[in-house]
């Protein structure tokens, strides 16, 4: 007879290949795609259109944005669609229709440009008024604008995709409750969403800050698991709060944003000469902008994981301490590994480079050793 646990395996093996290789994939492709529209002139040849029939900065910046990403949705869409659809209904991961597959991807996509056209408008008019110091005062707008989203997140961006309730189950609740004073934590509310409207995979956070901090409970993971694995899960969120994990990641990404614009700043020149192009001031600058964001990200993404490795660790550890239930937290990471075909051991390259939580044997493995 067939081995459940090979079998099982087998095919979380399968379904980490294909995604993993999808990822570079799309990230080769990414490149490929800014490097031509760059470097065979379209980019400078649509600008010309652009601002030929629409002179006003105020509104071709707009359009310039809105034809470069329309541009780039159609030409990843079939490796889009494979990815993000037809892999996670292939390895049965997914419940979603396909039309509420498209439907999200175009609530995504006018998130996507609203948000680019603000960071877009804020960079060339920070560009124009100063000269020397618009590396700075960009990287500041960037942090501050991803500090105010991050705020808005539960109130805003959750809500377009999935509904919230308050959580019914008064019992779980107070335990929710009880746990948060206990880590001397302030939670304002107790949230579920529908997550199996679409997917059979299970999550939970602990999103927002000031006003909008919130638990949310995903619909698979609160009618699965147990109170006492639901209470190791959330004194695992409750412990990123604790242990300033957030504040040390808006700390690490402000230094990264800093560098990268400075880095932009005084590297751009030479790469703007052979383009052809005078300045970043110049709308086909953009592609190169997003060129250098998207290359320092790759150089960068080992680091970042290695980082969230470390906090993630330091999470699972307080949060064993406090709940004291070890095995609770063992079958709770079993479950977790079964129901989001995770891949318990990895090689090492791929934890290295994709890799932002420690794999569930390690973390198992932790838990033993206490």
């Amino acid at each position: 007879m067939p081995d459940p646990q090979e079998d099982f395996k087998a095919r979380a093996g399968r379904y980490s290949t294909e995604k993993y290789t999808l990822e570079i994939i799309d990230t080769v492709y990414t490149l490929i795609l800014l490097l031509f529209f760059l470097f065979s002139g379209a980019s400078k040849a649509w600008e010309e259109i652009v601002t030929r029939a629409i002179p006003s900065r105020f509104f071709n910046i707009p359009i310039y944005l809105f034809s470069l990403l329309i541009l780039y949705y159609l030409l990843t869409l079939p490796l889009n669609l494979y990815r993000s659809y037809y892999l996670e209904h292939k390895f049965s991961l997914s419940t979603q229709r396909l039309s509420g597959w498209f439907l999200d991807q175009l609530k995504s996509g006018i998130i996507a440009y609203i948000m680019g056209l603000i960071i877009t408008g804020a960079f060339y008019y920070i560009l124009g008024v100063y000269k020397s110091t618009w590396w700075l005062l960009v990287s500041l707008f960037w942090i501050i604008f991803s500090l105010i989203m991050a705020k808005v997140f539960p109130l805003i961006i959750i809500p377009l995709f999935f509904k919230y309730k308050e959580l019914s189950d008064e019992g779980l609740k107070e335990r929710i409750l009880r746990l948060a004073d206990k880590m001397q934590v302030k939670i304002l509310e107790c949230f579920e969403i529908d997550f199996s409207k679409k997917t059979l995979k299970a999550n939970a956070a602990f999103v927002g800050w000031g006003k909008t901090r919130r638990v949310i409970l995903a619909d698979t993971l609160k009618d699965k698991y147990s109170l006492d694995e639901i209470e190791v899960i959330l004194a695992h969120e409750f412990a990123h709060y604790r242990l300033k994990h957030l504040l040390k990641f808006i700390l690490v990404n402000s230094a990264a944003t800093v560098v990268s614009f400075y880095f932009i700043y005084i590297h751009s020149a030479g790469v703007l000469n052979r383009l052809g192009l005078r300045s970043l001031s110049e709308l086909s600058s953009l592609p190169l902008i997003f060129l250098y964001l998207m290359a320092f990200g790759i150089i960068t993404q080992p680091l970042a994981n290695y980082l969230s490795r470390v906090m993630e660790r330091n999470a699972d550890f307080m949060a064993l301490t406090v709940t004291q239930k070890k095995e609770a937290f063992i079958s709770m990471m079993d479950k977790l590994s079964l129901q989001n075909l995770a891949d318990r051991k990895p090689p090492a390259l791929i934890k290295f480079f994709f890799f932002d939580h420690p794999p569930i044997d390690e973390r198992i493995q932790l838990a033993k050793s206490l």
